[in-house]
């Protein structure tokens, strides 16, 4: 049998094990996301965008190995003043969740939007279409055909509140698919944050469309769960004068793939996707980033730090595809790691693909130890190495953390870093 056939063999025996809602609007877009998953088939290995990620262990169609989550610690913004909404493994929690209303934003859940003419029509699956293209995504077609809840925002207005999307985990094998789109109006503004473990295997889809003017804010916390397998997409559309800022803190999990696929089509727009993760053991990490400047006076920002130890895996892929005509584009990209031993590894693949002629493109990538100048210089004055080698970890992450611009919300993502690395001392 040819490695093709063998793909498409898995794949069918992936999509046998799922069942698609139907009724509704959003019929005509699984059917296409159905159709383009059998052409495409599901990832493997020996696809461009795989090569230093298993896929296996996130297209099996057998259940996901045990994942025994045993909450030792509050949700990360549990006191934040936020709209909560709670899934439990994949399905909404409504007991546990605040009642779905906003001023300004208008909030469904995806099952229950049944209308025949609905906004999200021209939102759910259309941005995860525009994403397969040049890169295929399967996995993100897998969830648009087969997404079993989620929800919809459209937001008119600045929302007062941020709203939290809080992901619980009980069943040990669960295997969860959640597909979110969110609108965002000329002159809108939103913040969403998203935390907590999920599902043994967790697959995620959230589809960001920001008008002209609008801001979309997005931080996102993955811990609390070291067996987790995850795979999570963002497709986001930027119009003229529109800002996205999106940043990523994990501190666990067995297998997280962070996909994040930004197109900006209306001049002055602002795009900045940022991540910061510690991982220690077994611990595979991979952020794959790509950006479409189509549009003149663009910017973009691209700031990754990942400090492994103990065997720990990073990687990052990061592009910026500047069209002709996207002149004055500012785009940036840096991706580093902090390799605590020398058992860990980080594989990285920046790219710059440019097409116009008066731009401001760069991109960088390093791996190193740490400082032991500055080690030394800590211990000399009294501090314990471990704690010495924690107070150079935080500072390694700096410029990845600062991306969030709401300092009340950076100082939660630090104390709480700060509480994971005090546990993992050595």
């Amino acid at each position: 049998m040819t490695a093709t056939a063998e793909k498409l063999d898995a794949t069918e025996a992936r999509i046998a094990t799922l069942t698609a809602p139907a009724g509704g609007w959003a019929d005509a877009a699984r059917a296409d996301a159905l159709a383009r998953l059998r052409a495409m088939g599901l990832p493997g290995r020996r696809d461009e965008y795989w090569k230093f990620t298993r896929p296996d262990l996130l297209t099996q169609a057998d259940t996901p190995a045990a994942a025994v989550f045993h909450a030792d610690e509050t949700p990360i913004f549990a006191d934040t003043d936020a709209l909560r909404i709670v899934f439990d493994d994949g399905v909404f929690n409504a007991d546990a969740s605040d009642a779905l209303a906003l001023d300004h934003v208008k909030i469904e859940r995806l099952v229950e939007a049944q209308a025949d003419i609905h906004w999200a029509k021209g939102v759910y699956g259309v941005l995860e279409t525009a994403g397969q293209t040049p890169v295929e995504r399967p996995l993100a077609a897998l969830n648009t055909a087969f997404a079993t809840d989620g929800v919809l925002i459209h937001v008119t207005g600045k929302a007062q509140r941020p709203i939290t999307l809080e992901y619980n985990h009980g069943d040990e094998g669960s295997d969860a698919i959640l597909h979110h789109v969110v609108k965002l109006d000329a002159g809108a503004e939103l913040t969403i944050l998203e935390n907590g473990p999920a599902a043994a295997r967790f697959n995620k889809v959230m589809e960001v469309d920001v008008a002209d003017g609008a801001a979309f804010h997005h931080i996102r916390a993955q811990g609390r769960d070291h067996e987790r397998l995850a795979a999570t997409h963002i497709f986001a559309r930027l119009g003229t004068e529109s800002t996205f800022k999106s940043f990523t803190l994990t501190v666990n999990g067995r297998l997280t793939r962070n996909d994040c696929v930004i197109e900006l089509t209306g001049d002055d727009a602002i795009a900045h996707v940022a991540g910061a993760c510690v991982g220690d053991g077994d611990f595979h990490h991979d952020d794959t980033v790509f950006v479409t400047h189509d549009a003149e006076r663009c910017e973009s920002r691209q700031v990754f730090k990942k400090v492994l130890r103990n065997g720990a895996v990073g990687v990052f892929q990061g592009k910026i595809l500047v069209k002709e005509g996207a002149q004055k584009t500012d785009g940036y990209q840096i991706s580093q790691s902090l390799l605590l031993d020398e058992d860990s590894q980080f594989l990285a693949k920046p790219e710059l693909e440019i097409y116009a002629d008066d731009v401001a493109c760069s991109h960088g990538s390093t791996s190193g130890a740490i400082d032991e100048d500055a080690l030394f210089y800590l211990r000399s004055r009294g501090v314990p190495a471990p704690i010495a080698t924690d107070l150079l970890t935080l500072a390694f992450l700096a410029e990845a953390v600062e991306e969030i611009e709401d300092e009340g919300l950076r100082d939660v993502l630090v104390a709480r870093l700060e509480g994971w690395l005090e546990r993992h001392r050595g």
